[in-house]
């Protein structure tokens, strides 16, 4: 289906379902009222579909941090049907220019499309595309997790954390630290990342602020060494969680690489069964370019989980279901603000459901 990336649209009306309705003369339950009153998971679900893009939840804050990627993805799906009311064969051209520019991905977006034009129920409101759309991004996403269960390890659990730098990788270790803290568990950072400026430091500031230990050597020091020395020192004070920092490493340099792999070898030494986590962190923003990341990594070390930062700063929300179709990996955190609680554990059914309304 060919596509017309550089025509330009024109301005559309505000659609009927974007314009508020005129205030009821009287107050009338609907049935979904009804519903609510008597069945308590449909009261929750919905009030959670309904959540406020304002308030200190972290659905809440999800919906915000994913705006602008809502806001592309509903506005274009609803003027789908501005025109001829129906999705034919100029509606669907558009879908798939919507998908794509959101960076869901060519893969992704043509499994979208499949799943729309093979609907066992015919597609007349906006409504009904986007549940048909929604549950196939779940699946696509669900599938990524499938087998990603962990199962409880011997302590100390190391958990090996990869990222160039920009990415918000040192601010993510930081974030773990406080959250594995608040949990109970021991933590020990490793600041294996010797060569960016500051990372020391700045690692420095984060294990005092969430109560972790830390190991550090000076700057420019053998990473491996440092690795070596944090894994004796989490065996010795009864760490619970590892978190080794690495340098922001770009992933097309071959001798960065080979020094990642050098760690991992180090770690297996220490402890055969570690790491027993490879997470990367990726920053949200980069769309496509953070797929690249992940599949250069995943080549050099076997990646088994991502991280997803920065979704509150980017219209291309859609780089997660891009990265879970074409890798198979689970996406373990994503972030979509500066604080603490603003790193949560990712959950695809909230994580659609603020994107598409």
């Amino acid at each position: 289906m060919a596509l017309s990336f550089f025509k330009k649209k024109k301005p559309t009306e505000p659609s009927p379902a974007d314009t508020p309705p005129p205030p009821a003369a009287e107050t009338r339950k609907s049935p979904e009222a009804d519903k609510r009153e008597t069945d308590p998971e449909a009261a929750e679900a919905t009030d959670d579909a309904d959540a406020p893009e304002t308030g200190t939840g972290f659905f809440a804050k999800l919906k915000k941090g994913l705006a602008k990627t809502r806001d592309v993805l509903n506005t274009d799906v609803e003027d789908l049907f501005s025109g001829s009311g129906k999705l034919d064969e100029a509606a669907l051209e558009r879908l798939e220019e919507t998908l794509i520019t959101s960076d869901i991905g060519v893969p992704a977006t043509c499994r979208l499309m499949d799943a729309v034009q093979n609907s066992r129920e015919p597609i007349h409101q906006p409504a009904q595309l986007k549940a048909v759309l929604k549950q196939e991004m779940k699946d696509i996403l669900h599938a990524g997790a499938a087998g990603s269960e962990t199962a409880a390890v011997p302590a100390p659990e190391v958990i090996l954390i990869l990222g160039v730098n920009g990415v918000g990788k040192t601010t993510t270790i930081g974030k773990l630290a406080a959250r594995y803290g608040a949990e109970g568990k021991k933590v020990l950072i490793a600041a294996a990342d010797t060569f960016r400026a500051a990372a020391i430091e700045q690692l420095t500031v984060w294990a005092e602020r969430s109560g972790a230990d830390i190991v550090k050597h000076r700057d420019n020091a053998d990473p491996s060494a440092v690795v070596f020395d944090s894994l004796d020192a989490a065996i010795a004070r009864g760490a619970d969680v590892v978190l080794i920092d690495t340098a922001g490493r770009l992933h097309t340099k071959v001798n960065l690489m080979e020094e990642l792999k050098k760690i991992h070898r180090t770690i297996q030494k220490k402890i055969p069964a570690a790491p027993h986590q490879t997470w990367i962190v990726l920053d949200a923003t980069t769309g496509q370019n953070a797929l690249s990341q992940a599949s250069r990594f995943n080549d050099a070390v076997s990646v088994s989980g991502i991280v997803l930062t920065k979704l509150d700063g980017t219209a291309k929300g859609g780089v997660v279901i891009a990265i879970s179709d074409a890798l198979k990996l689970p996406i373990r955190y994503i972030g979509v603000g500066e604080q603490v609680d603003d790193l949560q554990p990712f959950d695809a059914d909230a994580f659609i459901d603020a994107i598409l309304k």
